[in-house]
């Protein structure tokens, strides 16, 4: 008959045992890597925001020359997003909410069919083409809006519909708060952020292709794209 003690003994070996297998298998089994949490994997793009006005040279400039040929090269390593507003002000007086912005009431309206624009056309490329069309020459807003749009055969009704009703004023709003909760504030049209941080400004405005390779990572991708 196997006393106390042996058994306790015994039990104690079991659970020795069992332990080292567990840490073997563990130590030996493959472990299966979230790629979308790695800065290279596959899911993970470089957002780039855009902080500017529709009439400000400065904006047409980097829209133009910037940002739309640095999506064409590198649009499968970033994502980016419009924020037509800069150093408007929102007021709202009896339920109603009006803009002053910073090149008078005509900039107004450009910014709130440039945040339409945004919202409704679904195709990156396309988005960011009609955004630089009509920042060409917004000091007609609506026959921008019309001539860019008809450019891709998109229903430029559904921009108008928008532009007409609360939902653009809704839209501009929402992005003045995000603009005024930038940190550091704003000193400058147009601001840039990259995943979040405004980091070297003066780079990213002269050469953001650049910015977004450093910020991309080293996969394969990223090099065949930055030719690193």
């Amino acid at each position: 008959m196997i006393s106390i003690r042996n058994r306790i003994h015994i039990r104690l070996f079991v659970v020795f045992a069992l332990v080292c297998l567990f840490i073997v298998l563990l130590w030996y089994s493959p472990v299966p890597v979230l790629t979308s949490q790695l800065h290279g994997g596959a899911l993970m793009k470089v957002v780039v925001t855009v902080y500017y006005e529709a009439l400000c040279p400065d904006s047409k400039y980097f829209l133009t020359k910037q940002l739309l040929p640095t999506f064409k090269i590198a649009k499968s390593i970033m994502e980016v997003k419009l924020a037509p507003y800069g150093k408007a002000k929102t007021k709202e007086h009896n339920g109603k909410i009006t803009f002053d912005c910073q090149h008078g009431p005509i900039e107004c309206q450009a910014n709130i069919y440039h945040a339409c624009a945004a919202e409704i056309i679904e195709d990156p490329l396309l988005r960011l083409e009609v955004a630089a069309c009509m920042i060409m020459d917004n000091h007609l807003p609506q026959e921008a809006m019309k001539k860019c749009t008809n450019q891709i055969n998109f229903d430029d009704s559904v921009i108008q519909n928008c532009f007409e009703s609360n939902r653009g004023v809704d839209l501009l709003k929402e992005i003045g708060e995000s603009t005024n909760s930038l940190k550091p504030p704003i000193t400058f049209i147009p601001t840039i952020t990259i995943d979040g941080s405004q980091g070297r400004q003066e780079s990213i405005l002269k050469d953001l292709l650049s910015e977004v390779c450093k910020a991309a990572g080293d996969s394969g991708e990223v090099k065949d794209i930055c030719k690193i």
